[in-house]
């Protein structure tokens, strides 16, 4: 879900009376959203000076694989980062560093065009899962993920096989149907499953196609 302009300044409100609160905003989706704007929680002045924004290039820039990330804080934490990346990390090597300033720079129009890539198969994705029985879906504001709520099929069985959580579910999928999903418990939704479908507009449905199947085995 993508919050608000006016639920981000509600959190920021709350940061402002408590002085030593500071917050790590990961904002590595900003430029794939598709309700509203991204608001970034460094834009409130208030709390300006206690915001460290996390970010990179693999999404917004399709960068996958770079390993490119930056951060914007105060800079007494940005120094204190910097002490302690330099000792247990290597750094980013300059032909990454370069290409990642690249992308930044760009007028190519390509994140906005990758972001309408995205909106698509969402709404590919959302149309094929919604007539799967027994799933819950909520449309997705941002990112590249579904989180369809499966407790329909928790405590069931398939053959032999119990379904006791939605980690148990992801497992049976990757075996029954060969499609890797992600348990919810992780993102604090053990209710849910998560699928992604930052993938090509055939392979999402067959994807589909499989998940629907041996779903329908579940009883």
């Amino acid at each position: 879900m993508v919050y608000t302009r006016e639920e981000m300044e509600k959190i920021a409100r709350v940061v402002e009376r408590h002085e030593g609160l500071f917050i790590i905003s990961d904002e590595i989706y900003e430029h794939i959203t598709f309700t509203g704007e991204h608001v970034s929680m460094a834009s409130f002045d208030a709390i300006y000076d206690r915001v460290i924004t996390v970010n990179g290039v693999s999404k917004g820039y399709a960068m996958t694989g770079w390993r490119v990330g930056y951060i914007g804080a105060p800079l007494w934490i940005a120094k204190a980062c910097n002490k302690l990346q330099g000792q247990f990390t290597s750094g980013v090597c300059t032909i990454a560093q370069r290409a990642a300033l690249a992308a930044i720079r760009s007028k190519s129009g390509d994140r906005d065009r990758m972001r309408h890539a995205f909106l698509r198969r969402r709404d590919l994705i959302c149309s094929l899962m919604s007539e799967v029985p027994g799933l819950k879906l909520r449309v997705p504001q941002g990112a590249f993920y579904i989180m369809p709520e499966v407790t329909n099929y928790l405590g069931k069985k398939a053959g032999e096989i119990e379904i006791k959580t939605s980690d148990d579910l992801a497992l049976y999928l990757l075996d029954k149907a060969h499609v890797a999903t992600v348990g919810g418990t992780a993102f604090g939704a053990p209710e849910c499953l998560r699928i992604s479908y930052a993938a090509a507009d055939d392979h999402i449905k067959e994807a589909a196609s499989r998940i629907k199947a041996a779903l329908a085995e579940i009883r």
